[in-house]
């Protein structure tokens, strides 16, 4: 009973409880953050996870803008009834490289996190067209005006360099190299082998929405492919996965 009588004296005093209150955060705040200096690595990395093409990364751009992620989260949680619709739950490395990354907690429409590889170009081109001529309850607006807008990738080695300076591993040759590989990755007859050797055998290469010119089609539908591919779940064990966390 005393203990309560001398909390009321803070809850009468609000100069007395607003410095308690600040000294609450403040430690909590320290025991939280500490430990965290004295790790070498917050983040365990994962095999396949490697930073955005320049392509992928315009598109990531567009996806931004656009504000997609206003009704799309891109993180699936250990929840049975998340990883049967979705696929494995989410892994911090997955988002080690995405600045900011896309997490989310809003889902207007299904978390995207896994949506690269389960459906065709084609079908991303008209979904983003004419979203309710595919999904005919969707509350999604159109987006058919990326397909007229072209891209000439004048700053792409910049966009590449602001990343490497928050710590994305683009390494010198990436960059000086940017603008070849972002438009290697949409002609299969070009050569590639330079955008293989620095990204990795997996990237995909094609022309993405089908048209001769290069717009901000190819490269929304270009990140879209390429979510959630990284990482061969069919061979990573959920002990790693959950370390990984």
């Amino acid at each position: 009973m005393a203990l309560i009588d001398k909390h009321v004296v803070l809850e009468k005093n609000a100069t007395l409880l607003l410095i308690f209150s600040f000294l609450v955060v403040t430690i909590g705040g320290i025991v939280e953050i500490a430990p965290l200096f004295y790790l070498d690595n917050t983040i365990e990395k994962v095999e396949g996870v490697r930073p955005y093409t320049p392509l992928e990364l315009t598109g990531r751009d567009v996806y931004i803008r656009e504000g997609c992620y206003v009704c799309h989260s891109q993180m699936i949680r250990p929840m049975r009834d998340e990883v049967e619709r979705y696929g494995h739950f989410s892994l911090a490395a997955e988002s080690m490289y995405d600045h900011p990354f896309q997490w989310g907690s809003k889902r207007t429409g299904p978390d995207l996190a896994r949506v690269g590889g389960r459906y065709s170009d084609a079908w991303h081109v008209d979904h983003l067209v004419n979203p309710q001529a595919v999904v005919p309850e969707s509350v999604m607006p159109k987006y058919g005006f990326l397909l007229n807008r072209e891209i000439d990738a004048k700053y792409i080695e910049d966009r590449l360099s602001t990343d490497a300076l928050v710590g994305v591993p683009y390494t010198s040759e990436m960059i000086a190299a940017a603008k070849e590989d972002f438009f290697a990755q949409l002609d299969p007859d070009a050569d590639t082998d330079g955008l293989l050797e620095r990204y990795g055998d997996k990237v995909t290469i094609r022309n993405f929405d089908g048209q001769t010119a290069v717009t901000e089609m190819d490269a929304l539908v270009a990140y879209l492919q390429v979510l959630g591919t990284m990482v061969d779940f069919s061979t990573f064990s959920d002990e790693e996965a959950r370390a990984s966390r």
